[in-house]
């Protein structure tokens, strides 16, 4: 079984996650470490759990889910992977990174890339989704036999990603909620890129930008 845990980093309060199995091989997902103070935490969680890190595996590439992408990739020398379409905003994100006042050193360079339908390093019982709109290349991670699903920023606890970043499209993150994600069970936990979980029945019955 799939073990989960949760983190939140940098001033976007972005949601950073170490999924790990019985093996002790552990996945760290969307690393948004900005300060050596939350790199230093993330760490100590893996080292202290005697968890072994396999690779990097990103929804997408906006400048709060990479901030802490090559300090863990120097220090475990893991693979860093993302989906293609998702390069233009990785490529960006220095720019963005000015232009949202943070500083950002060399924009980390991706090892292998993502793709829907096929089995992730080692994560065979993950299932990948293509869930454009909030950026081009986002993808979610499902596992269906944990019942939880890790959304980066494409659904949110009441809430939707937002689109009017470079790449993103309204209709294209309503038709890949409804299409990808409202199709799994009523039961499965979402875990966000921001904010606290929800599940997929809470976000049909309650979300305010997904009733027709």
């Amino acid at each position: 079984m799939l073990q989960l845990q949760g983190f939140t980093f940098n001033a976007f309060q972005e949601n950073t996650y170490v999924l790990y199995n019985e093996q002790k091989h552990c996945w760290i997902i969307d690393p948004g470490m900005y300060e050596t103070e939350e790199v230093a935490y993330l760490t100590s969680f893996i080292n202290d759990n005697k968890l072994i890190p396999q690779a990097i595996i990103n929804t997408h590439c906006h400048i709060d889910h990479i901030f802490g992408v090559n300090a863990i990739k120097d220090i475990y020398n893991i693979p860093f992977g993302v989906h293609k379409s998702d390069l233009p905003v990785l490529q960006g994100a220095a720019g963005s990174a000015m232009l949202f006042g943070f500083r950002f050193g060399s924009v980390p360079v991706p090892d292998f890339f993502i793709a829907e339908n096929e089995a992730l390093l080692g994560l065979k019982t993950i299932k990948v989704l293509f869930t454009p709109g909030h950026s081009p290349g986002s993808v979610s991670f499902f596992a269906p036999e944990e019942g939880f699903l890790i959304s980066g920023d494409v659904l949110f606890n009441g809430s939707i990603g937002r689109t009017d970043l470079p790449g993103g499209d309204f209709k294209t993150l309503v038709n890949s909620i409804k299409t990808q994600i409202f199709v799994l069970p009523d039961d499965t936990q979402v875990f966000s890129g921001h904010g606290p979980a929800t599940s997929i029945g809470d976000e049909k019955r309650y979300n305010p930008f997904l009733q027709d």
